[in-house]
């Protein structure tokens, strides 16, 4: 009969720890083989002592109880990396669950049982071992004041920074489960102490549950690898990166761990925004064509804030209800065949950027909507010229994203002299153009401190568009063609030579 108890690997990172690792493996409680079936990895990396060869010897102890493996790393991988060979062993190993200790005994074997009750019982993806849960438990334990002070003040930061409430960032006893570690890709984090932040991160950007419980606090004689003030810049740039990453002002590939059905595209009509523009010049009662309309939220809008009888067009299949007609068309293949005299205004925002070809599009759907000269196109595009990527690029940074004015999905950027080129060179006439904020209540909510930006970076916006604008907002005609002006040349001619014939 095949064992049906969950597979549990139990994993030891030791580095110079040959006092300690053999009393770390004894303290492993025999109950969790009651529960899970339970092996041990220890793996040293590349220690200078006997570590390996004291870890090799425990694993051949008859009087332990579970399979014990050993391994050693020949160059040292740092504490990220030994982490990453020991999760690619979990995951290749088909285990359900990966509980990290460490060598040293600072973390006690003895909480396992109780660690990993919610990774059991499905309650959460991972759980952390806390030393800051229990008042002055820390303290009480032995950590040095600096460390406490320290512990508590970048986890009061990162908190802010990622809008969690961890009590402890710093804590290294860790378990997981292995499907979580699946959804993530900790490889590539740093090799470095502050992969456990970056872990962090990604569990949270990845919507993954987060467990924590006390756990006493021991501090002995072992020896601190970490530098205290490497360590701290690093988990902080980590978190603020993570943060800019959200708002779309910065990308990092280890953060893009978002759930696969996540959509980048959400309504913007809260705030400040080409949405918002769009939204204010249209008529009650017009008839719109959205080109690009995503899931048609903004057509649904305007359906029923204003009355209007809108179309979309777009390549999703999915769309609201509020749409009259929904044309499914790749807009790379150019217009789908319209009868585009019966559209008041034609919307495309924050779309032609996408586009492989944006100017040859222009020049089609400047002759789709010459034949109908009321009609008004309201078009938006990100700013490659804002201030903030050109103090990237200042700092050597390029970064795209999968949101934001560098969005992976961009092929054509533009500056406001460059998109206004490209329009009235397809033969559109500006009727208006605004420099559009940058989108602060998205990024930060909407609160005070995101109005009060916003309401900056309009003020901005008056004294530089073309640097302070986040995005682009024009209002343009389609001018007549050269064939309809041909035309209507010739008729007129026509007609006033039939006039003089009449007279003379």
């Amino acid at each position: 009969m095949p064992n049906s108890k969950p597979k549990l690997l139990v994993f030891i990172v030791a580095y110079n720890a040959e006092k300690t690792i053999q009393k770390v493996v004894h303290r492993v409680p025999t109950e969790l083989l009651n529960t899970f079936e339970t092996d041990i990895l220890i793996i040293d990396d590349s220690s200078k002592d006997s570590t390996f060869e004291k870890s090799h010897s425990v694993s051949l102890d008859d009087t332990i109880p579970f399979r014990v493996t050993a391994l050693y790393n020949p160059v040292n991988q740092g504490y990220g990396g030994n982490q990453k060979i020991g999760y690619r062993y979990a995951l290749e190993n088909h285990y359900d669950f990966v509980a990290l200790i460490h060598g040293d005994g600072q973390y006690a074997p003895e909480c396992l049982p109780e660690l990993l009750e919610p990774l059991r019982t499905g309650q959460a993806s991972a759980v952390f071992g806390s030393r800051m849960m229990t008042p002055n438990g820390a303290l009480k334990g032995g950590m040095p004041l600096y460390k406490f002070f320290g512990n508590k003040t970048l986890t009061w930061i990162q908190n802010r920074l990622l809008g969690s409430q961890m009590s402890e960032f710093h804590s290294g006893y860790r378990l997981y489960a292995v499907s979580a570690l699946a959804a993530i890709p900790f490889e590539r984090n740093s090799n470095d102490f502050h992969f456990d932040t970056e872990i962090i991160v990604q569990l949270m950007i990845a919507g993954l549950k987060i467990n924590e419980l006390p756990i006493p606090t021991f501090y002995g004689d072992e020896v601190c690898h970490v530098n205290g003030w490497k360590y701290g810049l690093n988990v902080l740039a980590a978190a603020a990166k993570a943060r800019l990453q959200k708002a779309g002002l910065f990308y990092d590939r280890k953060f893009d761990c978002s759930p696969p059905d996540e959509s980048p595209y959400t309504p913007k009509l809260t705030y400040a925004s080409p949405h918002a523009y769009a939204f204010e010049r249209v008529k009650a009662g017009s008839r719109v064509l959205d080109i690009g309309c995503a899931g048609g939220y903004m057509g649904t809008f305007l359906a029923t804030q204003k009355n209007c009888r809108v179309d979309g067009i777009d390549s999703f299949s999915d769309v609201e209800e509020g749409l009259e007609h929904f044309y499914r068309h790749d807009l790379n293949a150019g217009l789908p065949a319209l009868d585009f005299r019966q559209y008041d205004y034609v919307l495309m925002l924050d779309v032609i950027e996408h586009l492989a070809r944006p100017e040859n599009f222009l020049d089609e759907l400047r002759r789709a909507l010459s034949v109908n000269p009321h009609a008004e196109f309201l078009v938006s595009t990100a700013n490659i010229g804002y201030f903030i990527p050109r103090l990237m690029l200042l700092l050597g940074q390029f970064n795209y994203g999968k949101r934001g004015i560098l969005d992976l999905t961009h092929t054509r950027l533009f500056t406001f002299s460059s998109f206004e080129r490209a329009v009235e060179q397809s033969g559109f006439d500006i009727v208006e153009k605004v420099g559009v904020p940058g989108p602060f209540p998205l990024a930060l909510g909407d609160n005070a401190l995101s109005r009060l930006l916003v309401a900056i970076n309009r003020l901005l916006i008056g004294i530089s568009r073309g640097m302070f604008s986040y995005q682009i907002f024009l209002r343009i005609k389609a001018q007549p063609t050269l064939e309809s002006l041909l035309m209507s040349a010739t008729e007129h001619s026509a007609r006033r030579r039939e006039s003089l014939s009449k007279t003379s």
